[in-house]
């Protein structure tokens, strides 16, 4: 039975009407301040858009994410401040509040939103694999990149042709990775990215390309793609790995298939003929003794 000096249910309805008002305004004028490109992307870098086969898939994803989770964040908040507000002790009120009250079709939503996001989320995410990660594409051009303290080497398996990076030298200027290793791709052809580490864990990423894989001694991994966008972008070892973790840049340039078949050239011109294997690894530090032959348990 409820408390008889506790208000009727209703007569305090216009304050979380103010409420709700105050808290549409308050959004309004701080999403007016976000540009419509960014809005697409999610605030994920703005080249991300078109710049590879993958990069629109994961776009797709992050958004369908973070808008889902925005809606029940602000219907979430919506009800606590409403029962903030509304259900508010004044100092009229005499006498303990209800202590039993529960709204049916409010807990019948809270049950049943959380299972559906998730089921909806676990589909889009398979389906976001399956066109991203799990993509084994035949690749037109084969590239192998080799991480190593602290640059990177890019070997163009299909031309049969190789670049040696150094270690690139930040020195407090606005671009300092200009002199840095650059990886050349060319635009709409079919890519796999072999990736390989010669010493240490390093991590292959690209950020506008919104892809990251480690890069383990011993072990290999590939991505398949297609570079889309012509221009330049920025790569970077996102792995600590060592002293000059932070030097560990790379540039990449998506040219045409032509300006592409031109540099494979230069690098022909400058003797850089054959690839760059295994022969340059450092790896001794993790070979197991017990896996060698004729070692003794």
């Amino acid at each position: 039975m409820d408390s008889p000096n506790q208000p009727a249910p209703g007569a305090r309805a216009s304050w979380a009407k103010r409420l709700g008002v105050i808290g549409a305004a308050a959004a309004t004028t701080l999403l007016a301040g976000c540009s419509s490109e960014r809005w697409e992307v999610g605030f994920l870098p703005p080249d991300s858009k078109g710049a590879t086969s993958h990069t629109d898939h994961y776009i797709a994803l992050w958004n369908g994410g973070w808008i889902a989770a925005l809606i029940v964040g602000a219907i979430t908040w919506g009800l606590l401040m409403w029962c903030i507000v509304a259900y508010r002790r004044k100092k009229s009120d005499r006498g303990l509040p209800v202590q039993m009250r529960y709204n049916m079709p409010v807990e019948i939503l809270y049950t049943v939103v959380p299972i559906i996001l998730v089921l909806v989320f676990f589909f889009e995410t398979v389906k976001t694999m399956d066109n991203t990660i799990n993509d084994d594409t035949e690749a037109e051009q084969v590239i192998e990149v080799y991480g190593k303290q602290w640059a990177w080497d890019f070997n163009y398996v299909t031309e049969d042709v190789h670049y040696a990076g150094v270690q690139a030298n930040l020195d407090g200027t606005e671009q300092p990775g200009i002199e840095a290793p650059t990886l050349y791709l060319p635009a709409n052809t079919d890519l796999e990215l072999k990736l390989e580490s010669r010493d240490v864990i390093h991590s292959f990423w690209i950020p506008a390309f919104l892809e990251k894989r480690d890069m383990i001694p011993g072990r290999s991994s590939s991505i398949h793609l297609q570079a889309l966008k012509e221009g330049d972008y920025m790569g970077k070892c996102a792995e600590l790995c060592g002293e000059f973790h932070s030097e560990m840049i790379f540039n990449v340039k998506v040219v045409s298939p032509a300006e592409y078949d031109d540099y494979i050239e230069s690098l022909r011109e400058q003797g850089n003929e054959g690839v760059l294997g295994e022969e340059y690894n450092r790896d001794d530090w993790y070979d197991n003794p017990y896996e060698q032959e004729g070692a003794e348990n």
